[in-house]
């Protein structure tokens, strides 16, 4: 049976990588849409720049790997708001549910919103601005993940994808899936991967691309609706392998075997292929204890980071994030997740804070 999940493994991750390498161009480099996509709202994720994908469990698995939602808990709710590129007025809210269903598996819905405050409205006849608009960005996640033996997560999600302001829209479907596999000693080592946006293509449409014109020798004027018709674009595939291990820094004192170790040390490598953007690669460190208290740092490291005139992304690279929870009586664990990721200027980081509750 072990060699059976291995090889189910392996052949999971071939052929995921396979896909991968005919997902995109690089050539297409920032060419995908819907961006929304591959941010992350859990403060606890971003704090190691989402290189948990081995690890990752409860409802923070729905923005990394879906496989990790069958982790753990029975019943998780938890909320999450980031400040995004503070002083541009993005903000970014998630809300997310995760329940056990027997020994079925568990289900979990995740939805996610960006704002983007107010817009100035500007046309030909006003180009210093008439009233405002708000773009929203809406997504809406449903998975699903099932322990299959004491080794091995999966699971499988889809996301509704919705981006709009007043008079224009565009709509997608977006699918995943994921694997984890966990063994050691302690179950202290951990490999996990994952797909992610595979998805339908998406257009922008709507009567903001109607133009209005003038009818020689007729009634004064006339709409022709979609005379400018949008692209359709692709949504962010990416390919996340990962792998991380836990060190049990007082294991040697435990006064038996079955003693809960009090201070762990997790260490954690990610490699990401991106299909329209440069690839990923990080390692990062969580410090807990007591399983009250999480200390979390990170580096990401892409082509030409660091390098104002050949930099493809906003972020330096660092990712550091800290956790406090407690269980409230003999009731459910309360966690609170704050992380920050610097970013290059003019704007000053990306700020995420989330409140967990589960049992």
């Amino acid at each position: 049976m072990k060699n059976f999940t291995i090889k189910t493994l392996v052949a999971v991750c071939a052929l995921g990588m396979s896909f991968n390498s005919f997902a995109g161009n690089k050539d297409r480099t920032g060419q995908s849409g819907a961006p929304e996509l591959s941010i992350n709202p859990w403060a606890r994720s971003t704090g190691l720049f989402g290189l948990n994908t081995a690890s990752v469990g409860g409802i923070e698995a729905m923005k990394n790997n879906i496989a990790g939602l069958a982790q753990d808990s029975t019943t998780e709710v938890g909320v999450s708001h980031g400040i995004y590129l503070s002083g541009t007025s993005i903000s970014i809210n998630d809300l997310a549910v995760a329940q056990k269903v027997g020994d079925a598996g568990v289900i979990g819905i995740n939805i996610m919103s960006m704002s983007f405050g107010d817009i100035p409205t500007t046309d030909y006849f006003n180009p210093e601005g008439k009233g405002s608009y708000h773009p929203q960005f809406l997504n809406v996640s449903i998975g699903f993940a099932k322990q299959f033996s004491t080794h091995i997560n999966a699971g499988v999600g889809i996301t509704y994808v919705s981006e709009q302001i007043s008079n224009i829209n565009a709509l997608g479907l977006a699918f995943e899936g994921g694997i984890q596999y966990v063994t050691g000693k302690r179950d202290n080592f951990h490999f996990g991967i994952t797909l992610r946006n595979i998805g339908t293509n998406m257009r922008f449409s709507g009567n903001g691309f109607a133009v209005n014109g003038d009818q020689p020798q007729s009634t004064p004027t006339f709409a022709v609706s979609e005379r400018y018709p949008s692209d359709k674009f692709a949504m962010p595939t990416y390919l996340n392998i990962g792998v991380s291990y836990d060190l049990f820094l007082d294991e040697k004192h435990l006064s038996s075997k079955d003693a809960v170790p009090m201070q762990r040390l997790s260490m954690f490598g990610n490699f990401t292929s991106n299909s329209f953007n440069n690839d990923y690669l990080g390692l990062g460190l969580e410090y807990g204890f007591r399983n009250l208290f999480m200390l979390r740092a990170a580096y990401r490291y892409e082509n030409g980071i660091g390098n104002p005139t050949t930099s493809s992304t906003m972020y330096m690279g660092l990712a550091m994030g800290a956790t406090v929870q407690t269980r409230l009586g003999n009731g459910p664990m309360l966690a609170l997740d704050y992380s920050f990721r610097p970013t290059v200027r003019p704007a000053n980081g990306v700020h995420m804070i989330s409140l967990r509750l589960s049992r």
